[in-house]
């Protein structure tokens, strides 16, 4: 990915989204050619001349002090994720001209006390993700609702390959879009935040060749950040659920997130979550029973 190039587009469409009335800018004149904000605009919001910031957004927000990052941020009316990934871009720049330290490597897989812990989360669906949005890890409920997703043993399931490349994705998230969103969020904030991950940017590129919604939800440049909220399933074998969900970032797995999953107690989703827990012992038991047993090799 060009750097400089993702510099200059997201504070383009940062800017293109904020009307000049409602930071108190005067509208009369000459019709305006740019939604939102004009580059001297941002400047003079920002307290730089307008060289110079035009200068930053074309790319040399790499050399800018921290102040002038803030600066731009607040006249970009920047959320916190949002300023973290602008702050991310200017790092990464600087990275290039003076490489530093990388950063850790989320492993491919969870140590096994993780591992103990998510099969202790009895009738709680929960998993380990990476950045990249590959399943590392699950426990049986997990992979029980999440069925649609483990159709090759041989690697971990991608869920941003299967929300966008797999037409099962639109049944099985009944609130498609809003998934859909949030996952080009959160890979555009990890493309900030690690730009020379070559598993993300195989990704990145994989999507944006064979997804023309992944692409457009790519150009729109949103970063997005949050811990909790409610997914809408529709299982294949139990129907409809509605889960809250909470992410939780293990201090012992750096990079990877452990999320869980609940249903209110006395809901259909709770019954429904029941019956799913009663059909993944059913599957387990299957798998068990037809799986040969290897002949005991101890001799009396």
């Amino acid at each position: 990915m060009d750097h400089r190039r993702q510099i200059q587009e997201f504070l383009a469409s940062r800017r293109a989204r904020i009307s000049p009335q409602s930071v108190g800018l005067p509208v009369a004149g000459r019709k305006r050619r740019v939604p939102g904000l004009r580059r001297e605009e941002v400047a003079a919001l920002a307290g730089l001349s307008v060289d110079y910031y035009i200068r930053l957004e074309r790319g040399a927000l790499t050399n800018a002090s921290d102040s002038v990052v803030h600066a731009i941020a607040r006249a970009l009316q920047l959320d916190e994720t949002e300023q973290a990934h602008l702050i991310d871009l200017a790092r990464a720049g600087q990275a290039t001209a003076a490489p530093s330290r990388p950063r850790r490597t989320p492993p491919a897989a969870i140590a096994p006390q993780l591992q103990t812990v998510l099969d202790a989360l009895v009738g709680v669906p929960a998993l380990v993700r990476s950045p990249t949005l590959d399943v590392v890890a699950a426990n049986p409920l997990a992979r029980a609702l999440y069925s649609v997703i483990y159709t090759d043993v041989r690697t971990a399931p991608n869920l941003a390959r299967f929300t966008f490349l797999d037409p099962q994705a639109k049944q099985f998230w009944r609130d498609w879009d809003r998934v859909a969103d949030d996952l080009v969020a959160h890979l555009r904030a990890a493309a900030g935040a690690t730009p020379y991950d070559r598993n993300l940017t195989d990704l990145i590129g994989e999507l944006s060749t064979r997804s023309d919604i992944f692409r457009q939800l790519w150009a729109r440049h949103d970063v997005r950040a949050y811990g909790r909220g409610t997914k809408h399933f529709h299982h294949p074998v139990v129907g409809d659920l509605d889960l809250r969900y909470d992410l939780l970032e293990p201090a012992a797995e750096p990079g990877l997130t452990m999320i869980t999953y609940t249903a209110e107690p006395g809901t259909t989703s709770h019954d429904n979550l029941t019956l799913l827990a009663s059909w993944a012992a059913t599957q387990n038991t299957e798998q068990e029973e037809t799986t040969p047993t290897r002949p005991s090799s101890r001799r009396d």
